[in-house]
């Protein structure tokens, strides 16, 4: 259970605690314009509501979104921290990030004891959430037993340093967090590369020295009298050292993630080659797409109630009512301030939306807020090349966990997207029907009789192409049908003069 911290303002006779505290207007005196006793304690009320930390409830008691073996072990103690302003974001706004923060802290392990919110025009420079207030935090680890503060926004090298040195415990930030969950969840080589690429590119310039770590290596006359060429000079510290050595093993990862695009392209050139009309299925992570390609190919592709449970790219294929082959490709779900080192290492993968004819958008409809997942991957999606022209299809999934007073809510603000769930199938053969006629049409138009021994070529054409009649006649199959330029390439071939 999350316990409530008791902040003792010195400087005033009121304690304050929890999320809620009212922001009173002051009353004026209506003779004279001064304010009253009454409106002068609210005004001061207010102020202190302003420079209060708030806690963000029920962090501690939500539902555990990871099943995994390490969570058998002791889990790290953290304590959520968060700063916002007006400008920003609202309140509720603030207390949502703040509990996805606490979701991917659970995914990655760790044992939610607390979650505060500062109000301020904006972040410390010198310890985020400024000195007095990191002496508060202080006392909040110290009663939660936390040994791990999580802040819910990225921080400067400089800004983890100074909170580390005042709490005296380890301070991450929310990017450090999602990576540390992209490195559990990564399977494939190439994954494993992409994520280890964005941890190097995140840690080079947070590295840190320490005592004996900042000796130089063999320099100047320290080396020795007889210490020989090339072990003169200013020498070289240990941080400069693993400086290098990052940037050494960033540079061969990049050369690695280059050397697989040609498996990648060899595999969507087949699509290409055989006209196989593609489906990038895009969302937030956790939304349910993995279980939505489930439903609508049969595969048995991973299913995790569990952030970014799914990195790798996988493709899945299935038929239409007539026979004709198309594919679902899953990609990798998006969170709210993606790390750009994770989009940058993941650009390849992300290529795969660029080059679909179709894209099924996921949303979350049980989700508190379903219109901001929905602002966040768009947001990710504008950065891709060629995806403004690509048509989309709006799906709310998990609607079995909505009343019927959502699900009209939500029928009201997205009048035309696609309500189903995936783990009973409610709204399914309706979105199925909807992607199937927005397949792309094959472009050329055939007309041809073929020889009976063409069965394969007629087997190609059902199963990649829009047959309009195939006819057995004495003389032949009579074939009338839309297929690609290949396709039609191999019927004009193959046809009987």
């Amino acid at each position: 259970m999350t316990q409530q911290f008791d902040i003792d303002h010195r400087d005033g006779e009121r304690q304050t605690t929890g999320v809620l505290a009212d922001h009173s207007e002051v009353l004026l005196d209506q003779s004279n314009g001064i304010p009253t006793n009454d409106s002068a304690d609210e005004e001061w009320a207010e102020r202190e509501s302003r420079n209060e930390l708030r806690h963000v409830v029920g962090l501690g008691e939500m539902q555990d979104v990871s099943d995994v073996e390490y969570r058998q072990v002791r889990l790290e103690r953290v304590v959520l921290v968060g700063v916002w302003s007006n400008r920003s974001s609202t309140l509720s706004e603030a207390e949502e990030s703040l509990r996805e923060l606490a979701a991917l802290a659970q995914t990655a392990g760790a044992d939610v004891r607390d979650g505060v919110l500062q109000h301020r025009f904006k972040p410390d420079a010198a310890t985020y959430v400024g000195s007095g207030k990191a002496r508060e935090i202080a006392g909040i680890v110290a009663q939660q037993e936390a040994d791990t503060i999580v802040v819910d926004d990225d921080l400067a090298p400089s800004q983890r340093r100074a909170l580390e040195d005042m709490t005296k415990v380890k301070v991450v930030d929310r990017t450090a967090v999602i990576l540390d969950i992209f490195a559990q969840h990564a399977t494939s080589r190439e994954g494993k590369a992409q994520v280890e690429l964005a941890q190097l590119e995140y840690m080079l310039p947070r590295l840190r020295g320490w005592g004996a770590a900042l000796s130089r290596q063999a320099g100047g006359r320290a080396a020795g009298v007889d210490a020989g060429i090339g072990s003169r000079g200013p020498g070289e510290t240990q941080i400069e050292l693993d400086r290098r050595v990052i940037r050494t093993r960033i540079a061969r990862l990049r050369r690695q993630i280059a050397h697989m695009a040609p498996a990648r392209e060899i595999k969507r050139g087949a699509r290409r080659r055989f006209g196989l009309p593609t489906i990038a299925v895009v969302g937030y992570t956790n939304a349910g797409k993995s279980s939505l390609i489930n439903r609508l190919t049969g595969s048995t592709e991973l299913v995790e109630n569990a952030l970014f449970a799914t990195l790798d790219t996988a493709v899945r294929s299935t038929n239409t009512a007539d026979g004709r082959r198309y594919a679902y490709v899953d990609t990798v779900g998006f969170v709210r301030r993606l790390p750009t080192q994770l989009i940058e290492a993941f650009k390849s993968t992300l290529e795969e939306v660029g080059e679909a004819d179709l894209l099924v958008h996921v949303v979350d409809a049980s989700h508190a807020d379903p219109s901001a997942q929905i602002d966040a991957v768009n947001e990710v999606l504008e950065g891709i090349d060629h995806i403004a022209d690509i048509p989309r299809v709006l799906v709310l999934n998990k609607i079995d966990h909505c009343d019927a007073q959502q699900r009209q809510r939500l029928s009201a603000l997205n009048p035309r997207a696609h309500l189903v769930s995936s783990l009973n199938g409610e709204g399914i053969e309706s979105l199925r029907d909807a992607i199937e006629t927005l397949l792309p049409e094959p472009r050329v138009r055939v007309e041809a009789v073929l020889p009976y021994d063409q069965g394969s070529l007629i087997e190609k054409i059902r199963r990649y192409g829009k047959p309009e009649t195939i006819d057995y006649r004495n003389d032949g199959i009579r074939v009338v049908a839309r297929v690609d330029d290949r396709l039609a390439a191999a019927v004009v071939r193959e046809a009987i003069d």
